[in-house]
């Protein structure tokens, strides 16, 4: 999986609201600066999580982001379809819905787990747990020494 970087600075940014105490508003310049990203950019990912009703805003002074429900409720796959659309989309279309002829016939096949397996590890992980560290969900697969390796094409 590709991990866009439109998805990986949301996602950051919403960590950040899940680590916030509940109802406090987080300024778009704090959370860009925290983590290192351009303030613009941050706004415009924010904007976007916003009109997914996963962030609340308000304007002014004390004003800033929050997250619209708890951070328990979040899934970090609910981040990732506000930024990038539906998990595991084969050329826009959902994998179930490709047809190809044989002997790829099979492809679909591959794609449809491939989604499963993206939805297993994102729909089960929630902001909260990111933002505690507390990943039990993924403690099986983080133990795997081979998660770690950086497998590379041959040429």
């Amino acid at each position: 999986m590709r991990v866009s970087a439109g998805v990986d600075y949301a996602v950051r940014a919403a960590v950040v609201l899940a680590g916030a105490p509940p109802g406090t508003w987080v300024k778009g310049d704090a959370i860009a600066a925290g983590q290192g990203l351009s303030f613009r950019y941050c706004e415009q990912l924010c904007a976007q999580l916003r009109k997914a009703g996963l962030v609340v805003s308000q304007r002014g002074a004390d004003g800033g982001y929050r997250l619209a429900r708890p951070a328990v409720e979040i899934s970090v796959a609910d981040v990732v379809r506000a930024i990038d659309g539906p998990l595991g989309d084969v050329h826009g279309m959902a994998p179930e819905d490709v047809d190809y002829p044989a002997p790829a016939d099979h492809v679909r096949d591959v794609w449809v787990a491939t989604r499963s397996a993206l939805r297993a590890v994102l729909e089960r992980v929630s902001l909260a747990d990111v933002a505690t560290g507390q990943l039990p969900a993924l403690e099986e697969l983080l133990a795997d020494p081979s998660a770690w390796e950086r497998r590379r094409r041959e040429r």
